[in-house]
């Protein structure tokens, strides 16, 4: 309880202090130049002062990301999901780290939601290709496991599935996404 209410404090104290005036801009500086540590104690004092901003939140669920902290970027962005379920960024963002983590379907829900609420999402669109490119593969793999004797159209279309995936990841929202800003 005591170390919560200094932490409180001094987020309050350095959110006040000229040295660490934060805004989004100065966040996302702080993020391309891979200072993530710096970028979340501002997007931390900023979210004490307006912590309803999907803005400051989506960063925050950005450095997590970039910090690999996916368990926390996870809830980051499924409570900006559940806050403003109009905006496609945090779905996406969601779905790439599902996708880290193999859980494919997830990944798979979550950008779909984020093209229902934007269909011309291109960002959404190519990763949704990418999960079904994905799925595809395990299809694939499964049917060669099942049918071990005819398996060269299989192969084949598991050779092009791999080579069209290479190793690329999908695509994250950048940090500079537009976001609605709260009321």
């Amino acid at each position: 309880m005591r170390n919560s209410l200094f932490a409180a404090l001094l987020a309050l104290a350095l959110a006040g202090s000229p040295a660490w005036a934060a805004d989004a801009t100065s966040v996302n500086q702080n993020i391309q130049r891979g200072d993530l540590q710096t970028a979340l104690q501002q997007v931390d004092a900023l979210l004490v002062q307006n912590p309803k901003d999907p803005q400051y939140q989506f960063l925050k669920g950005v450095i997590l990301t970039q910090q690999k902290e996916d368990a926390q970027a996870i809830e980051v962005f499924k409570a900006l999901t559940e806050q403003y379920p109009e905006l496609p960024e945090p779905y996406n963002n969601l779905a790439v780290l599902y996708a880290r983590q193999g859980r494919y379907d997830k990944a798979r829900s979550a950008l779909e939601m984020a093209i229902r609420t934007n269909p011309s999402f291109a960002t959404a669109q190519e990763n949704l290709g990418d999960i079904d490119a994905k799925l595809a593969g395990q299809a694939y793999q499964k049917a060669l496991q099942l049918a071990p004797g005819d398996d060269t159209r299989i192969k084949f279309k598991l050779k092009l599935i791999r080579e069209l995936l290479g190793q690329a990841p999908l695509t994250p929202e950048p940090p500079a996404a537009p976001v609605v800003k709260s009321q």
